[in-house]
C-alpha cells in the first residue's frame, strides 16, 4: 500500500476540515507562521540575531511608562503556547502605574523567527539578555508566565545582577517530567504537533487552561492556534513547537529553585493541574501529576526569599481568568521592591 506524502496528507486534512465545516460558520482566514496580520496591542519591533548559523529577528513590544514614570522595568516572558499578546492587559496596567514593558517573543514563537535549531532555556536567556542590551536596560522585574516561567528562572540563575525582583505566573516545570513519563522522540512530538488540526480539539484545548471557560477567554487564544494550522507554513511552527517541548522536557530548573537571589513570587491558579507530557505517562502516574498549587507552596518554600500567592477559582492564566486578583498580588509585592 502507498502512502500520500506527509505534504499532501496535510492539505487532505485540511481540505476535508473546510468540506465539513458548517456553511454558516464564518471561515477563519489562514495566518502565516509569523503572525504577520495579527494585530498585538503596542507597535512590534525586531531584534537582529545570529543562532547557530542562521539569521533570525526576534520581535518585542516596547511599552512606555504613562506619567509620572516610577522609572523601574518589567520584562514579560510568555508561555509555550502563546505569544506576547496574550499580555495586552497587563501591560496597559503596567504602564499606567508608571512602568516600562518589554515583551519579547522568544525565537520560535509569535512574531520572531521560527528555525529549527536545537533550543535551550540558557539559548533564550541570552537573547533576552541581547534585546535588554539593545535597549539600555541594565535591571529590571522579570515576569515569566508558564514555560516562561521555566525561562524567568534561568535567566535569573544566569543574571542575577539584572533582576530585581522575580514574579512565577504558573511555572510549568514544578515536577521533573522526565522522572513522570518517558522519553519521546523528535518525530513523535513532531508528528503530534501535525495531529493538531481540529478546531474544536484546539478550542478544548485553550478552554482547559480555564477553571471556568468562558468562549470569550479562550476562544482569542485557540483561534491564533487555528488560523496557524491553515498556512501553508505550518509544518516549519510545528516543528519549533516540537523541539521546544524538547527543551522542556530535557531541561529542568525546579531542582535550582534553592539558588535564586532575588526576591521572588509565585502566582499559581488554585484549579491550574497543566501538566505537559501527561499523555505519554501510565494513568497511576498521571493522575499524580499537575497539582500546581500544591507543587508552587513546596517550590516557594526552598526559595531564599521566596512568597507564593494561590488565586481560588482560576486556572492556569490568572492575568486573563482573574486579573483583579492578579493584579493584587504582583503589586503587592513589585511595591515592596520599591
Amino acid at each position: 500500500m502507498k502512502f500520500a506524502p506527509m505534504g499532501l496528507a496535510l492539505a487532505l486534512t485540511l481540505q476535508s476540515a473546510v468540506l465539513s465545516a458548517p456553511h454558516d460558520t464564518p471561515a477563519l482566514q489562514p495566518l502565516g507562521i509569523a503572525l504577520e496580520s495579527y494585530p498585538y496591542p503596542y507597535p512590534v519591533h525586531f531584534l537582529p540575531l545570529q543562532i547557530q548559523g542562521q539569521d533570525v529577528r526576534m520581535a518585542y513590544m516596547d511599552a512606555p511608562a504613562a506619567h509620572p514614570a516610577n522609572g523601574r522595568t518589567v520584562v514579560l516572558l510568555h508561555g509555550k503556547n502563546f505569544g506576547g499578546y496574550y499580555f495586552g492587559a497587563l501591560i496597559r496596567e503596567l504602564c499606567a502605574a508608571g512602568y516600562r514593558v518589554i515583551a519579547p517573543d522568544q525565537i520560535g514563537w509569535g512574531k520572531s523567527s521560527k528555525p529549527a535549531i536545537r533550543y535551550s532555556f540558557q539559548l533564550l536567556a541570552a537573547n533576552t539578555a541581547h534585546l535588554l542590551d539593545a535597549l539600555h536596560v541594565t535591571k529590571a522585574v522579570v515576569l515569566g508566565h508558564s514555560t516562561g516561567g521555566m525561562l524567568a528562572v534561568r535567566f535569573a540563575l544566569m543574571y542575577p545582577e539584572r533582576v530585581g525582583q522575580l514574579i512565577l505566573e504558573d511555572p510549568i516545570g514544578l515536577e521533573d517530567y522526565r522522572t513522570l513519563a518517558p522519553a519521546q522522540s523528535d518525530k513523535t512530538l513532531y508528528d503530534a504537533e501535525l495531529q493538531k488540526m481540529d478546531a474544536e480539539e484546539i478550542r478544548a484545548f485553550y478552554a482547559h487552561y480555564f477553571a471556568a471557560p468562558r468562549p470569550d477567554l479562550y476562544e482569542p487564544l485557540a483561534d491564533v492556534q487555528i488560523r496557524v494550522t491553515l498556512s501553508g507554513e505550518y509544518p516549519r511552527w510545528a516543528k519549533a513547537s516540537a523541539l521546544a517541548y524538547q527543551m522542556i522536557y530535557q531541561q529542568p530548573v525546579r531542582y535550582e529553585y534553592r539558588l535564586l537571589k532575588p526576591p521572588t513570587l509565585v502566582v499559581v491558579g488554585e484549579q491550574d493541574h497543566t501538566a505537559p507530557f501527561s499523555k505519554y505517562a501510565t494513568p497511576e502516574i498521571r493522575g499524580r501529576m499537575g497539582h500546581i498549587a500544591e507543587l508552587a507552596r513546596a517550590a516557594a518554600k526552598e526559595i531564599p526569599h521566596g512568597a507564593v500567592v494561590v488565586i481560588p477559582d482560576c486556572g492556569h492564566i490568572p492575568h486573563i481568568e482573574r486579573p483583579a486578583e492578579f493584579k493584587k498580588a504582583i503589586f503587592g509585592f513589585l511595591n515592596a521592591g520599591r
